[in-house]
């Protein structure tokens, strides 16, 4: 595949010892931003990895986004207009992302968009494609990694479940990831009540896996890269999507408890500067209307019941398990 075949195209560079683009300290910076649930995939690497060190980054604000052809796209904060979390670009000190853009390509016609894996040797972008910097990213740098570095032995892609995740990936993008943007940006009242229950027939069918896996991940016991594509859309649902994005059937805390024992098992356990001895609170009490359990194999697995959801449910994925409600 090429890097980038024309104007229209994304960047799909891979890092690796028989590429263009080897693996080295300080050579690759990361722009993200953090409203981004696909950018949050890279940065999630990045952390569990043990890759902080190594590729530095810069956060794009989450404003202006630009006009309905993304032009002139995400802006990086600059004094007054300051914004919490976000960061000047580290490298150019550009002020607008489509900038760091057009350094590779001048006529470039696509969206600006993050995240951005830029090489510093070759003054040049890596890849700007989430799922494939999900796919490589996490084994890219362990020929370099110290033996008894944190993310060395973390493979989030096992032989024995690639299968799985393959089959997961395709409707955990195409109905929950992508799912509430296109639930949120609908432009008809037809196609809003047409994408919500896409959305909350994969939250049915994501809350039904990790149940029967028993977690506290989606596949059982092994973090995947399914669980990083989950982490970023479910960690921002309550907050954003039922909202902002009118995805408001039902709420992971009140209507999925194992999808809620799931954010609250991961996000609890992966700061060890703030929580060293990775204590999941007890609360928020009560998980769901009639109480709650803190052993994931005692959990009732919830669902939103809605007519349109149980028929969107069996339509795409075929069959769907008698759970109680939570609504």
């Amino acid at each position: 595949m090429s890097i980038h075949a024309n104007s229209d195209d994304s960047w799909h560079g891979v890092v690796s010892s028989d590429s263009q683009f080897q693996p080295e300290k300080d050579r690759y910076h990361l722009y993200i931003g953090l409203f981004c649930p696909f950018a949050h995939r890279a940065n999630l690497v990045r952390h569990i990895k043990g890759l902080e060190s190594i590729i530095d980054i810069s956060i794009v604000k989450p404003y202006p986004k630009g006009d309905d052809k993304g032009w002139p796209g995400w802006q990086f904060p600059s004094s007054p207009d300051e914004y919490e979390g976000a960061t000047e670009d580290q490298l150019f000190k550009s002020k607008y992302l489509h900038e760091v853009y057009f350094k590779d390509d001048p006529d470039y016609k696509g969206r600006y968009s993050v995240p951005v894996l830029w090489d510093k040797k070759l003054n040049r972008m890596v890849n700007n494609e989430s799922a494939e910097l999900l796919r490589w990213l996490p084994t890219a740098f362990d020929s370099i990694l110290d033996s008894n570095a944190q993310g060395r032995d973390i493979d989030l892609y096992p032989e024995s479940l690639r299968s799985t995740i393959d089959e997961i990936n395709v409707w955990m993008q195409r109905d929950l990831n992508s799912g509430v943007y296109k639930a949120g940006f609908a432009p008809t009242q037809e196609a809003y009540d047409n994408n919500v229950p896409t959305v909350f027939a994969a939250l049915n069918k994501l809350e039904q896996l990790i149940y029967k896996n028993g977690g506290p991940y989606v596949l059982g016991k092994h973090m995947t890269e399914v669980d990083l594509r989950a982490y970023g859309t479910i960690i921002r649902f309550d907050v954003v999507y039922v909202n902002h994005f009118k995805c408001n059937l039902g709420t992971i805390r009140g209507n999925y408890p194992a999808i809620h024992e799931h954010i609250k098992e991961n996000y609890t356990k992966s700061h060890y500067d703030i929580n060293p001895r990775a204590i999941t609170p007890l609360g928020p009490f009560p998980h769901i209307d009639d109480g709650v359990d803190l052993d994931f194999g005692k959990l009732k697995p919830g669902s939103i019941r809605h007519p349109a959801v149980l028929s969107r449910q069996k339509e795409l994925y075929g069959s769907f398990e008698e759970t109680p409600s939570h609504m």
